[in-house]
């Protein structure tokens, strides 16, 4: 048999019953299956039953790896259904010249350069995902440049402490947790600043409350 090549970028989903090869493109990812080949010996499925009985259900256990399953399904005709496999899934993929990765001529597959995208950028993809970058920032730019808190007062408390139950509720006559009477509060002569309803001082510049 010839050297199958091609075979360093698939996962092989073979078991008892048949054989079947996952292939990947070496770019991207994205995942081409084969078709399903079915065992034409039978002797897979007897070897990997008569291998659980004896073993005690090797093989029905989280334990069971792939060596033992490779060992059940490998062999001659295990290499003939992989060569099968390839030649099915290999023209959808192209081997770059210039880094040797295997990829998927879909999308990652420069036609014009006769590389992949990795190596050779399609240029208008890159000027639309540039265009696309900068509209984003410009767009960031503008509106921070624009006033969004107009009739917000980001200097009012946000929040005010209950002092019958110590739960956080917003600025108002009543606790909304316990529907306890909020500390009243008034204002400064001097500066202006909110100051409790029993203080004696402003806690800002010190003048004496009446």
């Amino acid at each position: 048999m010839a050297r199958i090549e091609f075979t360093d970028n698939y996962q092989d989903l073979s078991t008892d019953t048949g054989y079947q090869f996952k292939f990947f493109c070496e770019s991207c990812g994205n995942g081409y299956m084969s078709s399903w080949q079915a065992s034409k010996s039978g002797m897979a499925g007897e070897v990997m039953r008569a291998a659980g009985n004896i073993l005690g259900g090797l093989f029905g256990r989280a334990s069971a790896g792939s060596y033992e399953i490779q060992r059940a399904v490998g062999g001659p005709e295990h290499d003939h259904a992989l060569e099968a496999a390839v030649t099915e899934i290999r023209p959808l993929f192209v081997q770059c010249k210039r880094c040797g990765q295997w990829v998927c001529q879909q999308v990652c597959w420069n036609a014009d350069r006769a590389l992949c995208k990795s190596c050779a950028p399609i240029l208008q993809r890159e000027l639309a995902a540039k265009q696309a970058e900068i509209a984003v920032q410009q767009a960031e730019e503008r509106l921070r440049q624009r006033d969004l808190l107009q009739g917000v007062d980001v200097e009012a408390p946000a929040v005010v402490q209950c002092p019958h139950c110590g739960a956080e509720t917003a600025p108002g006559k009543f606790c909304s947790e316990c529907g306890g009477k909020l500390v009243a509060r008034s204002e400064c002569p001097r500066c202006g600043a909110q100051v409790a309803e029993k203080a004696k001082f402003c806690p800002e510049c010190g003048q004496k409350m009446s």
